[in-house]
This record gives structure tokens, C-alpha cells and sequence, in this order.
């Protein structure tokens, strides 16, 4: 069944067909003839050619996105809103799990490219990254998600890092504790480098900066999270709060004391950064700062509409409020004994 072949059954101009159709149009038809239309589409099985209509229009209606890691639970709530919102506007995601190299980044940008997308989400960037360059020099629109790039050259979604930062120290101080560690991320993303720099600076606030300190952790995940946790309690042996770089590390931070015999919180109190799925559940519930995951894709699809649709003044960079979540894992200072 083709458009003008349904549209001849019906009796109408194919335009019509046409508008009722795409969800974008269909509220310029009337109720009865809309309904019609759709009744008869649906009885002889008929569906829209998006491959003519893309050559017709010069839009596919897909946007790809890019993952770093799939199986960090922080991205399928930021996925979810992405396709919440494209969707009320037609589009469909081609979602990719790129990983954090970036030969393989551009490779699928260019898988993604040859399959017509319209648009392209990134949440990988780094802070120098060749594959925007590589977006731009293709013409594509680009939007970053929960990172950002230090040049700005592009739209983002992100969280306000020293705000989070801020309120883990400032809840930690008001417990009593004065010796924190912060588990800091991999520094060539955004993410990695702004908690650390919110960091240094809550503790300078605080005055805390010479009785305090950071250990790097390679990677957000829960391995290296508990190496970087080993690392602290052999360097700051006096330390009773860590601050870890994501809710994964802190994690990492849960084997490192439990293999250790500490307990969390009543000898050393963690928090952790990003409030992921199902991290009320764990043992102690973790303290953590909430970001909205799901706005934040929410705000990003809006993004790249807006720039689709050419009514965004140039770069945009929308910075997401985070929340203190208080649970089990941060509780009063209380001095322990250090072998």
C-alpha cells in the first residue's frame, strides 16, 4: 500500500494522508478525516517510507547518541529523557556504546553519519576531543551531555560540579570531620576536573586545605575505586570522611574498608557523586549527590531541537542544580585508633 494508493481509497489528496501521518502535522487535519485516515492506514497495514520521506525533506529524524560505558547505570535514566523528549518531536535514537577510545569514538561517529543522522548527543567528551572536531568539520550538530569540553565549542547539558562539590564538604564539616579525602575522577573530562577543582576550593572555604587531601582514581568504576580507597587509607592514615569521585567508586571505597575491618560510618564516612539507580539499596544506603539524570537528557534533546530547528543563539550551556541525598554512609566524626 502506498501513500497515493490509500489516499485514493479514502478519497482525499495525498498531501493529506500525508500530514495525518507524521505526528509533527497530523494536528492539521480534522478529527473525523484524521481518524479515518488512520483507521484505513492500520487496515491494510500501511506505514510512512522514512527512507523517501528523508530524501524528500532532508531529515532522517535520527539523532545518534554516544555512550562511554553502557553498563554505568548513570545512562540509561539520561537516555531514557533523550528519548522521552525526541520522541513528542518525531525523532528516534540510534544510541552507540563507544566506549573511551577515541579512534573507535570517530569510527561509529562515522557509522552514525553514513545512516543519515540528523544530530548527534555525545556524553564522552573530554576536554580536548578530536571526534568534536570531527563533528564540526562534518557540519553535523553536536550536543555534549553530563560533560562538556574546555573550549566550549558546542552545546551542553552538565552538572554544576563545584556546587556538588560544595555540599559534600559542607555536610561532612558540619559532622565533625576535618581530615577528607576526595577520590578525584580521571582528569581529562570535565567531570574528573571540576570536582576536583570544587573540592580544593570547599576546603580552602572551610580552611581545611593543609589537613585534607585528593588521590587519583583512574576510572569511575567500582575496581578502581576500592585501589584508590587502599591508596588513601595508606597516605592519609588519620582520614575518617572520603569524598569519592562517583557513586561507583564509592563502592570501591565499601570493599576497601570492609577488607580492612573499618566500618562505614562509624570510623571512616563516604559519600559519593551522581545518586545512580538502586544506590539506596546497598549497605550502608550511600550519601551521595543527586543529579538529575533524566532532566539532564530531557535538556539535552531540547537542545539539539532547538538547534535542528536553527533558533538557538549560538552555544548554550545549561548547568543542572545538584542535591545533597543524606543516607547511611556519613555519620558524626568519631576518632579511631590508626596502627
Amino acid at each position: 500500500m502506498t501513500l497515493k494508493g490509500l489516499a485514493g481509497i479514502l478519497g482525499v489528496h495525498p498531501s493529506t494522508v500525508g500530514r495525518v501521518m507524521d505526528p509533527q502535522t497530523r494536528h492539521m487535519v480534522g478529527e473525523e478525516v484524521r481518524q479515518r485516515v488512520l483507521k484505513e492506514a492500520a487496515r491494510h497495514g500501511y506505514r510512512p517510507n522514512k527512507l523517501a520521506a528523508a530524501m524528500r525533506t532532508g531529515r532522517s529524524k535520527l539523532v545518534g547518541v554516544m555512550l562511554p560505558d553502557i553498563t554505568n547505570p548513570v545512562f540509561p535514566p539520561m537516555v531514557l529523557g533523550i528519548e522521552d523528549e525526541l520522541r513528542k518531536h518525531g525523532y528516534v535514537v540510534l544510541m552507540s556504546n563507544a566506549g573511551d577510545d577515541k579512534s573507535q569514538q570517530r569510527y561509529v561517529v562515522d557509522q552514525l553519519l553514513a545512516r543519515q543522522v540528523d544530530a548527534l548527543i555525545l556524553a564522552t567528551a573530554t576536554r580536548e576531543d578530536p571526534v568534536i572536531t570531527h563533528c564540526l568539520e562534518a557540519g553535523v550538530a553536536v550536543v555534549t551531555v553530563n560533560r562538556n569540553e574546555d573550549d566550549g565549542r558546542v552545546s551542553s547539558v552538565a552538572n554544576d560540579e563545584a556546587l556538588g562539590m560544595r555540599l559534600s564538604v559542607e555536610h561532612l564539616v558540619a559532622l565533625g570531620h576535618r581530615r577528607l579525602v576526595h577520590l578525584v575522577g580521571p582528569q581529562q573530562v570535565s567531570t574528573g576536573h571540576l570536582r576536583k577543582v570544587g573540592f580544593e576550593e570547599a576546603l580552602a572555604a572551610h580552611g581545611l586545605a593543609g589537613e585534607s587531601g585528593v588521590v587519583d582514581c583512574l576510572a569511575y568504576t567500582r575496581e578502581a575505586g576500592k585501589l584508590a580507597c587502599d591508596q588513601a587509607l595508606e597516605r592519609y592514615p588519620g582520614l575518617t570522611a572520603i569524598v569519592a569521585g562517583n557513586d561507583l567508586v564509592a563502592i570501591g571505597c565499601y570493599d576497601s574498608l570492609r577488607a580492612r575491618g573499618l566500618r562505614c560510618p562509624e570510623d571512616v564516612s563516604v559519600i559519593g557523586h551522581n545518586d545512580m539507580p538502586f544506590i539506596d539499596a546497598v549497605h550502608p544506603p550511600l550519601t551521595t549527590i543527586r543529579i538529575g539524570l533524566h532532566e539532564m537528557g530531557i535538556q539535552a534533546a531540547q537542545l539539539i531541537l532547538r538547534r535542528l530547528q536553527q533558533d538557538a543563539p549560538g552555544v548554550m550551556e545549561v548547568r543542572l542544580r545538584p542535591e545533597l541525598v543524606i543516607r547511611g554512609s556519613t555519620g558524626p566524626c568519631a576518632t579511631r585508633s590508626v596502627p
